[in-house]
């Protein structure tokens, strides 16, 4: 099967909101896996080793879904409540505001794993709230 004819499939039996969730599982998983590291890292270069190693690459991926996640949300055809849209293109800035101080060697990769999180909860259709 091509890679054309996959994606269609995908795009047949998945809704955009299982398709969303899929890739916000697959990117979170994707920073989690440096995120104890990177977090507990006092040494500014081992954090900066872990970028060059794989996780700007991550950051980046993320950034991108952030960041179509907030051009969709500002399109007046976009169907979700005003204050749900406000407050998802607030969550969108402020994961833009962190990366870049990640990228930078400093922040908490941690922060933007629990944002993620949240969404894969709301996506799924559970409340998010405090894992327990």
């Amino acid at each position: 099967m091509s890679i054309a004819a996959y994606k269609r499939t995908i795009r047949e039996s998945e809704s955009p909101r299982q398709i969303e969730r899929r890739v916000f599982v697959r990117l979170t998983g994707d920073l989690e896996k440096n995120s104890q590291a990177y977090d507990s890292s006092v040494e500014r270069s081992d954090r900066v080793d872990m970028l060059a190693q794989g996780l700007r690459t991550n950051l980046s991926d993320n950034l991108k879904l952030w960041s179509t996640i907030k051009h969709d949300l500002s399109q007046p055809e976009n169907a979700l409540p005003s204050q749900l849209k406000a407050g998802l293109i607030s969550l969108a800035l402020y994961v833009e505001r962190q990366t870049a101080e990640i990228l930078g060697g400093g922040g908490q990769l941690n922060t933007l794993v629990q944002i993620n999180q949240s969404l894969i909860s709301g996506l799924s259709g559970n409340a998010p709230g405090p894992k327990g």
